[in-house]
């Protein structure tokens, strides 16, 4: 079970880590080809504010990544679960606020990992 919360959790760290690049690095090009309905003659003047929100999931990313290197297992499960739980709630926002296609996309990977890590910290 440990493992498979590891996994989980590394995966959504990953996940942050793409959209860090993405938004802070590539969005005038990548950007252009995820986010098909956001309006092209958009991407520029958004650029500085793309690069704040990757930046924001960075700080997500290196959460997730601190989760990953804490030896003690009590710990290691309060730091992930925060993170996944904050990575749920953004992307019940996104789903909310911009595309449902968010929710798939980030909550529900931070779910399973949240429901992992719980049953793991219920079971200590």
């Amino acid at each position: 079970m440990m493992l498979a919360a590891k996994i989980i959790t590394a995966f959504v760290a990953l996940m942050h880590i793409y959209i860090l690049w993405m938004e802070m690095f590539a969005w005038t090009t990548k950007g252009r080809k995820v986010f098909k309905n956001f309006p092209q003659d958009l991407f520029e003047p958004t650029k500085q504010m793309a690069a704040n929100q990757g930046l924001y999931n960075g700080f997500l990313a290196a959460g997730l990544i601190w989760s990953l290197i804490i030896d003690d297992p009590v710990w290691s499960g309060n730091v992930a679960l925060f993170f996944l739980g904050c990575v749920f709630v953004a992307g019940l926002y996104g789903a909310i606020s911009v595309t449902k296609k968010i929710f798939y996309i980030q909550s529900v990977p931070a779910s399973i990992g949240i429901i992992l890590w719980s049953i793991i910290k219920f079971s200590l």
